[in-house]
């Protein structure tokens, strides 16, 4: 029996396929790097909100950029993604050999196949988070009733609401059972989008690692003796993005070790000892400042509203900065500007907190 599940869990040794453990583990690499870096951008965000609060703002937008840069230079040179290629692992078509080890990884991708797997590597996530982000705003202003009862619009984001959970249902439910045919050896893919691009993950041999190494220097040999000042100029050119491309790729690889770190410090098991360690006495309340003198922005009585300069209604602070407004006004900044008014802190819907005063 044991036997049997180890069969299942590792490669076979005619066509080379990576085991179930491998390739769930470079797909859940690039999902680490992400929230990692988006922390690192808020934590900047709000250090300064002047300087670095685009970086929060359109995070989304600057990380898929990056990650289409990262992914178009190693779909190129190693026929595999970052993850893909940091696991060992590289891509041949479908239809390509059946011997995966007369495909070196130099040899690239067809044109087809390798801008399909770029768009599905880096298009999908996008639009992916672009979702979830919608889904939760959606249900935010449900909860909240922004949109009178009766519209049009709120029953239908209601509808969409409701089906979300099963298309998503579906979706995972699609990938969980293409994992499964690919276990019991049913398919040569484990991810659908693998078979959407027209590919196959297989093992890097010795001969794609040897070619791999042995691929910048042959760039630099074939170099004529005799070179004009343009061919110089784009020679350093090539090297320098050479350069910088090898500066990221080891960088993101050393990275990837000390997020693994982090997932394992900040773990449900480890918060309750990380809060033993870390606790501290509850400070003392902040020292009461002038309204007329604090800030501009700030008007002279504490009654109203700093944005509509009008008595407050429903009183709402943002737990990033402490500041009250009227709810509507908190409500329609934050949303449009996912920022505090007064301090430039990065704030979010969920930061609104509903005040109830003793006269209500």
């Amino acid at each position: 029996m044991a036997g049997h599940g180890a069969h299942l869990t590792t490669a076979s040794a005619f066509d080379d396929r990576p085991s179930i453990f491998e390739v769930v583990a470079q797909d859940s690499l690039m999902s680490a790097v992400r929230p990692a870096l988006q922390h690192v951008a808020k934590v900047l965000a709000e250090s300064n909100p002047g300087r670095y609060g685009f970086l929060w703002h359109w995070f989304d937008e600057i990380y898929t950029i990056l990650d289409l840069l990262l992914q178009q230079h190693y779909l190129s040179r190693c026929s595999a993604s970052f993850s893909e290629n940091f696991y060992g692992l590289k891509r041949v078509t479908l239809r390509g050999s059946r011997r995966p080890h007369q495909w070196l990884a130099t040899a690239g991708l067809p044109q087809k196949q390798h801008w399909k797997s770029l768009c599905l590597l880096v298009l999908i996530p996008y639009l992916k988070t672009k979702l979830e982000k919608l889904v939760s705003r959606l249900r935010e202003e449900d909860d909240y009733s922004i949109h009178p009862p009766s519209s049009s619009w709120k029953r239908f984001y209601r509808a969409f609401l409701a089906a979300y959970p099963f298309v998503n249902l579906a979706w995972e439910g699609w990938f969980l059972a293409q994992q499964l045919c690919y276990i019991l050896g049913k398919a040569r893919h484990h991810s659908p989008l693998l078979r959407l691009a027209g590919v196959r993950l297989v093992r890097l041999t010795a001969e794609d690692l040897q070619a791999l190494e042995e691929q910048l220097p042959a760039t630099s040999t074939t170099r004529p003796p005799a070179c004009s000042v343009k061919d110089q100029v784009q020679s350093a050119a090539k090297k320098a993005l050479g350069g910088l491309a090898f500066s990221l790729s080891t960088g993101l690889s050393v990275g990837v070790f000390f997020l693994q770190f982090l997932e394992w410090w900040y773990s449900s098991e480890n918060q309750d000892t990380i809060k033993s360690l870390t606790a501290l006495p509850i400070p003392p309340p902040p020292l009461h400042l002038d309204h007329g003198t604090a800030s501009p922005l700030l008007p002279k009585l504490k009654t109203i509203c700093p944005l509509c300069r009008k008595i407050r209604a429903n009183d709402t602070a943002l737990a990033t900065s402490g500041f009250v407004f009227c709810y509507r006004c908190a409500y329609s900044y934050v949303k449009s500007h996912q920022q505090c008014p007064i301090t430039g802190y990065a704030t979010e819907l969920q930061h609104l907190v509903k005040l109830y005063m003793p006269e209500n």
